[in-house]
């Protein structure tokens, strides 16, 4: 059983950045790929960006390119986000989910595991 545990979360106002940070512990955390997902309230769960096992591909949202970054620490067993440029249009919880398949995925129901979510909050 994987656990992942989301922190970094918090109230900010927009242009600022903050980095999301979820720890994963219980699996063979260097053979995942890695997920941020987010949902805002009223809204389905969306993919946000993903990283391959070894960091080498990533993938992102439309919506959150080129401000965002994932990136991994397989050593510390660690997935970040960093998110700069914040909108008030991020404000959401974010989510981190792991994909045990060795695939390419962003969507949600291709993702075993998950974190509990941290809340974003971007103030205009």
């Amino acid at each position: 059983q994987v656990q992942l545990v989301e922190s970094g979360g918090g109230l900010v106002q927009a242009g600022d950045s903050l980095r999301l940070s979820c720890a994963a512990s219980g699996g063979t955390f260097s053979r995942y790929i890695m997920g941020w997902f987010r949902q805002a309230p009223g809204k389905e769960r969306e993919f946000v960006a993903a990283i391959s096992w070894s960091g080498v591909t990533t993938g992102y949202a439309d919506s959150v390119k080129g401000r965002f970054t994932i990136s991994r620490d397989n050593a510390k067993n660690t997935v970040y986000l960093q998110m700069n440029s914040l909108k008030p249009e991020d404000t959401a919880v974010y989510y981190c989910a792991a994909r045990t398949r060795p695939v390419w995925g962003t969507s949600t129901f291709e993702y075993n595991y998950w974190g509990q979510g941290t809340q974003v909050t971007v103030s205009s």
